[in-house]
């Protein structure tokens, strides 16, 4: 068992008002916490070339394209998809990376 509190972990600026966690897991998984200062868009097109992706999201709001994802809402994306999340009000997700089968 490893406990952590997931504000203790250091931060990785991704972009303006975005910061990611990385949070330990089973390989060949990757998990992590994306904060979303109000405001924030993903630098650039995420393409998801051969890892899939999952995040639920904890707190706020996530815009992709003309969708809105709220508290409570869980997101799947291919292998081969690609996004550029965003949010007016600040969010925080929690996600993790997967390889294609």
């Amino acid at each position: 068992m490893l406990p952590i509190h997931v504000d203790d972990v250091p931060t990785t600026e991704i972009g303006q008002g975005i910061t990611l966690r990385e949070l330990p897991g089973p390989s060949p998984l990757s998990f992590w916490v994306v904060d979303f200062e109000p405001g924030a868009q993903w630098p650039g097109i995420d393409v998801h070339e051969t890892v899939g992706e999952g995040y639920y999201v904890a707190e706020g709001e996530v815009i992709e394209g003309d969708q809105r994802h709220g508290p409570g809402t869980y997101v799947v994306l291919e292998p081969g998809s690609s996004h550029q999340p965003r949010t007016e009000t600040g969010a925080r997700v929690f996600g993790y990376n997967y390889p294609a089968p």
